[in-house]
């Protein structure tokens, strides 16, 4: 699940912490797709499933991780275990370097990446600030400098990642080039337009990761 609550991919409403497994299961994750006519009864599926259905189709899988570290790592490592065709064709991200860290150290041999979008620990990705108070939101900001630092100095190299997924408003031609010249690969996300898709296969030469290959979408952030 991607979202803290469940209203904007499925047809529940509520918190996903609140909700169980079983209750999350009886939620249609199709009920809001484009094409929820040709997938009607659809369940949420287990991390497990999710991979056997990708393999099946030759699809490259990104585990964004959201949190939880030691419980994510070994439910990973156990994957990879089970399906050695993942070291070919998944990547490990997560905007959070321990989860990223943890991996490499579970298992070396796993592709990794880390997530960044400038601003945010104090900023929503639409801009709006986190917080009200005003010394917390400057409070954050501050973290956030030394986050940006942190990632581009030394932090990439402790975790040992092989890409870096950066949110699409934020790449340059600089940028990629900043990240080649290291060995490391500009993933950007979200690229949900044919004009963004277009810039960034032949002005950028970057991959990108996108809600639909077919047509435009709204952006996400």
């Amino acid at each position: 699940m991607h979202d803290e609550t469940v209203e904007r991919t499925t047809d529940g409403s509520g918190r996903l912490c609140d909700l169980t497994f079983a209750e999350i299961r009886k939620l249609n994750p199709s009920a809001k797709h484009r094409l929820w006519s040709k997938f009607q009864g659809e369940k949420v599926p287990t991390l497990r499933e999710a991979v056997v259905e990708s393999l099946q189709h030759n699809l490259t899988i990104y585990f964004d991780v959201k949190g939880h570290a030691n419980q994510a790592v070994d439910a990973l490592k156990q994957l990879y275990l089970e399906f050695p065709r993942l070291y070919n064709s998944s990547i490990v991200c997560s905007f959070m370097p321990d989860v990223v860290y943890k991996m490499r150290q579970a298992d070396r041999n796993v592709v990794t990446a880390l997530t960044y979008r400038p601003w945010q620990l104090s900023h929503f990705g639409d801009g709006t600030p986190r917080f009200s108070s005003f010394w917390k939101h400057y409070l954050y900001m501050m973290l956030d400098v030394i986050l940006d630092w942190s990632l581009h100095s030394f932090l990439w190299r402790l975790c040992g990642v092989s890409a870096f997924l950066i949110q699409k408003n934020f790449v340059s031609q600089d940028y990629v080039r900043h990240w080649s010249s290291k060995g490391i690969q500009v993933v950007a996300w979200t690229v949900n337009t044919f004009a963004e898709k277009t810039y960034y296969e032949t002005i950028l030469e970057s991959s990108y990761i996108t809600d639909s290959l077919v047509e435009d979408c709204d952006p996400h952030y």
